[in-house]
């Protein structure tokens, strides 16, 4: 009898914080101009790929997973 009271009161106490916990992070002010002047920015000059492009690096892609998965089952055998 005693160690269900002791459950419940762990249980009450575990969903107090909880709610207290999200409370504070909902409220947390959010300081995105000051961490935006130090953020890094890349910046990507390249060409579009064309259709045959995009076709042969899938097809690259495909052989190099294939070939990797056999290697992977070759060693487990």
């Amino acid at each position: 009898m005693n160690v269900l009271k002791n459950f419940e009161a762990i249980f009450v106490v575990t969903v107090a914080l909880a709610c207290a916990a999200v409370y504070s992070v909902e409220t947390a002010p959010v300081a995105t101009a000051a961490s935006a002047s130090g953020m890094q920015v890349v910046v990507v000059s390249a060409k579009r790929m064309t259709q045959e492009q995009k076709l042969q690096s899938l097809l690259e892609e495909r052989a190099t997973t294939m070939a990797a998965d056999s290697t992977v089952k070759a060693s487990k055998i």
